[in-house]
């Protein structure tokens, strides 16, 4: 990482797997800089004035893929409002790139949602990433407090669309508990994603980063976690991670190769 300046979302935002993660030779890549424009209240990472895009982050990032020998990547990114795209356009070129240096891992992004705009999504969902995701993080209710610059009908129309756009393709979302919802809060926005055929859900506890980050107002117990899992499953979910310290990345590996198996069916790299 370091060799080839590149950021993890792992360490901006102080994930509690990464020790696990990173001991494992598994990380998420963070591209267009580490500087988002917005502001959401359970986020650690930093918000401000980004800096120009770099061309060449895409290339480094798929050299590191190729150097550490990843079987699956991860490609996440800040969200920013300031490019016309959204950035879409370097998640394109990471997948490419990636497929070119390493060419029989699985690709994964997990998307801004573009500010409801169906054309960057498209270009993304055209380059044919083997997992699309985009966390819709709370539900409906929270969103004007924890997170004001985004929409909820932004995400699911997003994942709606994704899945319109390629039909056979992995959609993937996930949820923070203990942020002032209650459960039923939580089945119902996990009820918005299976309605929108979203395959992959991962659920996990919010942890505060700081004192300037929102309060938690709930811990969640062990059976409370295995009761939305099964809930989840029970909806029609092909994947549901539900625990205490799940983050959106958790296993993602071993998702992906549960859903595809060894050689993924997009392997062959793009034209």
């Amino acid at each position: 990482m370091r060799s080839h300046c590149l950021h993890t979302v792992c360490e901006e935002a102080n994930c509690p797997n990464m020790g696990e993660c990173w001991g494992q030779g598994t990380a998420t890549f963070l591209i267009l800089g580490d500087i988002c424009t917005r502001n959401c209240r359970f986020c650690n990472v930093r918000t401000g004035h980004p800096r120009p895009l770099d061309p060449e982050e895409p290339r480094r990032v798929a050299e590191a893929a190729r150097v550490l020998g990843l079987k699956h990547v991860v490609v996440t990114s800040v969200d920013r409002d300031d490019l016309a795209d959204g950035g879409a356009g370097a998640f394109v070129a990471a997948i490419r790139q990636i497929r070119s240096l390493q060419p029989r891992c699985t690709v994964e992004v997990l998307i801004p949602d573009f500010r409801g705009q169906l054309e960057p999504l498209r270009s993304v969902v055209e380059a044919r990433p083997d997992i699309l995701g985009h966390n819709v993080d709370t539900p409906p209710a929270l969103f004007p407090t924890i997170q004001p610059q985004c929409r909820y009908a932004w995400s699911l129309a997003l994942l709606r669309s994704a899945k319109a756009l390629r039909p056979e393709g992995i959609t993937k979302s996930g949820l923070m508990v203990g942020l002032g919802e209650s459960i039923e809060d939580t089945v119902a926005a996990m009820g918005d994603l299976a309605e929108a055929r979203v395959d992959c859900l991962t659920l996990g506890q919010y942890l505060r980063p700081s004192k300037e980050h929102a309060p938690i107002a709930r811990y969640y117990t062990p059976e409370d976690f295995e009761m939305l899992r099964r809930r989840g499953y029970e909806m029609g979910f092909r994947w549901v991670e539900s625990g205490p310290l799940v983050r959106s990345s958790y296993h993602a590996r071993e998702q992906a190769e549960a859903l595809f198996g060894e050689r993924p069916p997009t392997a062959s790299p793009s034209p």
